[in-house]
């Protein structure tokens, strides 16, 4: 089964679970509401959400219990875009002006805000405090990740270790627990949701890694955001780690990302160094890399019994490895 007849067969699910989305946002205040269901029309993969519902298959599926920790995963995705969009001053996410592009920094502020405490009133109808643990611990390690981004802006001396301790707080835990969860609500075993957690993981980053590279070797059609947005805001990824690392490179890349800081984000290309980082081992480095969480990704699925969930999660690992949006 490919990823298209994937989400094929979860179609109603899915529809279910972006009612409930719809409906958790919903305002009585016009312009919160609007704000907020603006970045809920941009769509998305909805990755989250169908991880929760692969990972319920594991145990005891209740559509209505899942609903209760896909619905919060996402709008805690959701709320991290709208801030990002603030830090990174970016007009666009998905093709679609962001919420900080069609109305002001305050507005998206405030409209992050409200879907983070929309997700933990969903949230709230579980009873488990251990859904509530993870959940919250994640939320505090995605402030730390994002916290840490904002310290290492044009930061050219990070090392990789950073990087990646980074990507792991901003983006592969919320991944990671996704997995864990819907196993965890599903009353799977703890083997069970620990096997999905690590796979999670694993996916995560190889997510992250990969979403780095399309920002460099992606098309502004492709990504809905113009290339090398990330160098234009300060954030120093993998690719381009590793191609300071290049002795050749090294000097004209740095005096490159030295032109992008001096002026403002706005008015200065980018595109002289995303050439440099383009012709530069960096960027099959980064794939390697990315490959090589895949490939511990699919091994752990090796501890989890043989239904079609288990290859249907094999299915997304293999997607994000190669995906090109």
């Amino acid at each position: 089964m490919n990823l298209l007849k994937l989400y094929a067969s979860l179609k109603s699910e899915l529809q279910s679970i972006e009612d409930s989305l719809a409906d958790s946002v919903s305002s009585e205040l016009e312009l919160l509401d609007e704000s907020a269901k603006h970045l809920l029309k941009a769509g998305g993969k909805r990755l989250r959400p169908v991880f929760v519902l692969l990972a319920g298959k594991f145990g005891d599926y209740s559509l209505d219990r899942l609903k209760k920790v896909a619905v919060p995963l996402e709008l805690i995705h959701m709320a991290s875009l709208v801030h990002d969009d603030v830090i990174d001053d970016a007009n666009t996410r998905r093709g679609q002006p962001t919420v900080k592009a069609k109305w002001d920094n305050r507005i998206a502020m405030f409209t992050g805000d409200y879907i983070h405490g929309k997700a933990l009133v969903v949230a709230g109808q579980l009873e488990d405090a251990r859904i509530h643990r993870i959940l919250s611990g994640a939320i505090v390690q995605m402030c730390i990740g994002e916290m840490e981004q904002i310290r290492d802006f044009f930061n050219t001396e990070q090392s990789t270790r950073n990087y990646l301790l980074r990507i792991r707080r901003k983006t592969a835990l919320l991944i990671a627990i996704s997995c864990q969860l819907g196993a965890i609500a599903a009353g799977a075993p703890d083997r069970v949701s620990n096997a999905l957690y690590r796979f999670g993981y694993q996916v995560g980053m190889a997510f992250q890694i990969t979403d780095d590279l399309l920002d460099l070797c992606g098309t502004e059609k492709a990504i809905g955001k113009p290339p090398g947005s990330d160098l234009r805001q300060g954030n120093i990824t993998l690719p381009v780690l590793f191609a300071l690392q290049e002795e050749k490179l090294r000097e004209p890349l740095l005096q490159e990302i030295a032109i992008i800081r001096a002026a403002d984000a706005g008015e200065v290309s980018s595109a002289a160094a995303v050439k440099l980082v383009r012709s530069s081992a960096g960027i099959r480095e980064s794939e390697k890399l990315a490959d090589r969480y895949i490939a511990k990704a699919l091994g752990e699925l090796d501890h989890l019994p043989n239904i079609p969930a288990k290859r249907n999660l094999a299915e997304i690992a293999k997607f994000v490895a190669q995906r090109s949006y």
